[in-house]
């Protein structure tokens, strides 16, 4: 496991924003840490999209987000915050949830308090549990991580169900269960924004998720600080990328049977190799040669 270079909680005592990009395997990570961010975030709703080709309705499992986290925490050394969805059931099995992906590589942890099984937080349609069911499920969480450096994110997506005021009351109990970090899903304006910083802001750091085209006004990192949010998500932004661009690619290659129209905007492979480290991790082995 490479070394965590950058705690989590220590980075979140600086006065200024974490910009957390969303990932979904070892390369994204990556990409990102040598891009040179503080911390990634491992996004459900991204592995659903690039490894199971289906939106984010729940169809991920615990297994497979404990998969991933392992291939991405053995590449990377920033922090990493991972989405643990509903936590799959009730309070035990959250404790395991906590449990391995803490030895996995963790540095926090986000449970939400959607019933299962959840879907993303800016479509429509979502049902949350009862906020005595989560706050059991934080607590069980807090008592299972085996080191104070790991963090409980408490996530509400009340808003959408109940209203602001409830997803505010709810996101309060959830700081007095122990959760470390707070963050209020889907809401829908600035106004609202602002309301819960003035509210909430003051007990611990809060999440700022920027979905481009969702119901939460997309703002900069600057902008969210300003407002009190600490952390900023961009959890499907990459993706979000990543279509279009590979769409336009292989329709060019379709029409031209060639790559090199794009040449430009591609890595040959010396390139790719000298990203990934290819000559290093040879010489680290004892072996030499290409790999191509």
């Amino acid at each position: 496991m490479a070394s965590l270079t950058s705690p989590l909680r220590e980075r979140l005592l600086r006065d200024e924003p974490l910009i957390a990009p969303g990932v979904y395997d070892a390369m994204s990570a990556l990409l990102v840490e040598t891009a040179g961010f503080d911390a990634a975030y491992l996004s459900g709703a991204s592995i659903a999209y690039t490894q199971l080709g289906r939106p984010d309705v729940g169809l991920v499992s615990f297994d497979h987000v404990a998969d991933v986290l392992r291939r991405i925490r053995e590449r990377v050394s920033i922090p990493l915050i991972v989405d643990a969805d509903t936590g799959w059931g009730g309070a035990l099995n959250v404790q395991r949830v906590v449990q391995i992906f803490e030895r996995a590589g963790a540095n926090a942890i986000q449970l939400e308090d959607q019933s299962f099984p959840k879907r993303c937080g800016h479509l429509d349609g979502k049902e949350v549990v009862s906020a005595s069911e989560m706050v059991e499920k934080l607590r069980a969480a807090c008592d299972a991580r085996q080191s104070r450096e790991t963090l409980i994110v408490a996530r509400t997506d009340a808003r959408a169900v109940h209203g602001v005021s409830e997803a505010l009351d709810r996101a309060a109990l959830y700081i007095e269960a122990g959760a470390d970090v707070l963050f209020v899903e889907a809401l829908l304006s600035h106004e609202e924004l602002r309301t819960c910083s003035q509210r909430l802001g003051g007990r611990v750091p809060l999440v700022a998720n920027m979905v481009e085209g969702g119901r939460t006004p997309l703002l900069s990192a600057r902008e969210a600080h300003e407002m009190g949010y600490k952390i900023v998500l961009a959890p499907g932004a990459l993706v979000r990328v990543l279509v279009p661009t590979v769409r336009d690619f292989l329709r060019n290659l379709l029409e031209e049977g060639s790559t090199a129209g794009w040449s430009g905007r591609m890595l040959e492979l010396d390139g790719l190799n000298a990203f990934l480290g290819t000559s290093e991790l040879l010489k680290s082995a004892g072996g030499s040669g290409s790999n191509r």
